[in-house]
């Protein structure tokens, strides 16, 4: 194995520029997202510069918003967040859906990666916990996510 090629995505922002895409809804939570993206960015090399933030109303509104990044050629990766909390009604079930399945068709269809940080949890509790308390912060996750697939991206271009 020590002599095939293997492609792997690095960590370093170097000149990659990021569009974090957050939603409104459930904005105590979601922004709590969006400063643990900010800081793993920021802490693998990023500066201001390279990021910016674009609100949405909600996640169901994701990919249409970051479908728009995505053709702007703007953004070397789009991070999605967001959290859908499930309720008592069926609501939870076609929000979650249609955001998951519409972020992964952007990022197919255009080629520009959008890492999922849409927290999907049956509780306000289990959404905080994943926005920076005992579960990580998801946020952070989706940040890094992004810097890999961005750099492996460019490495089969390459």
């Amino acid at each position: 194995m020590d002599s095939i090629k293997t492609l792997e995505g690095d960590l370093q922002c170097r000149e990659l520029r990021f569009a974090i895409l957050a939603s409104r809804f459930n904005e105590f939570i979601v922004d709590q997202l969006v400063k643990g993206a900010v800081d793993s960015l920021r802490r693998h090399g990023a500066s201001d510069k390279q990021i910016e933030i674009v609100r949405a109303p909600g996640a169901f509104d994701l990919p249409v918003v970051a479908r728009k990044l995505a053709l702007s050629k703007r953004y070397d990766a789009i991070i999605a967040l967001g959290a859908v909390i499930k309720g008592a009604t069926a609501h939870f079930d076609y929000v979650a859906g249609e955001c998951a399945g519409g972020l992964g068709r952007v990022a197919n269809d255009t080629g520009v990666p959008v890492s999922f940080g849409v927290l999907t949890t049956d509780t306000i509790e289990q959404a905080i916990e994943r926005a920076g308390t005992k579960a990580g912060n998801k946020g952070s996750d989706a940040a890094v996510t992004a810097i890999e697939l961005a750099n492996l991206l460019r490495k089969i271009e390459a």
